[in-house]
């Protein structure tokens, strides 16, 4: 997607504009600094959503799940995170648990999650794609532009971005 030299800059750049989620994802894959275009998903202790989205091509998304900040079954494991670097996923931000953190840690993926946790979700086949999540104190609309690096998540739309790249 878009390079960026870090979250830091972006937000000097896009003070007025830029929302920051707040401070409590930490990083699970390989690769800590990524970005693309939001695709998002809304669910709970149900990975359905984000085991058929990952499953697709990726190719410059970000995926957001908003997992209301459960702690107490993992939304991605090792897996479905394979699945997302097959199919070209730059990052994926999780409001919420993943497994697995060792393997995660090998894969040239981008993963922000809260914690991590052994047990697995049930599939319900619950859950809600492309809508407006809010998430770590910031809303994120699918076509949102998605920042990540080692100092956190900055949201732009992609219009503000547009208008002094």
């Amino acid at each position: 997607m878009t390079d960026f030299d870090s979250t830091c800059d972006l937000y000097d750049r896009f003070e007025r504009t830029a929302r920051v989620a707040d401070p409590v994802f930490r990083d699970f894959g390989r690769r800590c600094k990524f970005s693309g275009v939001a695709v998002t998903v809304k669910c709970f202790e149900d990975n359905s959503r984000v085991k058929e989205t990952l499953g697709t091509p990726g190719q410059g998304k970000v995926l957001v799940v908003d997992g209301g900040g459960g702690l107490r079954a993992a939304l991605m494991g090792d897996l479905i995170a394979k699945d997302a670097v097959k199919n070209g996923w730059e990052g994926v931000v999780i409001h919420g648990c993943v497994r697995d953190a060792a393997v995660l840690a090998t894969l040239d993926l981008g993963i922000k999650a809260l914690a991590a946790i052994p047990r697995k979700t049930v599939r319900y086949g619950e859950g809600q794609k492309d809508l407006p999540v809010t998430l770590a104190g910031i809303r994120i609309t699918p076509g949102d532009l998605v920042f990540a690096d080692e100092d956190g998540v900055l949201v732009l739309t992609a219009e503000e971005f547009g208008a002094t790249a």
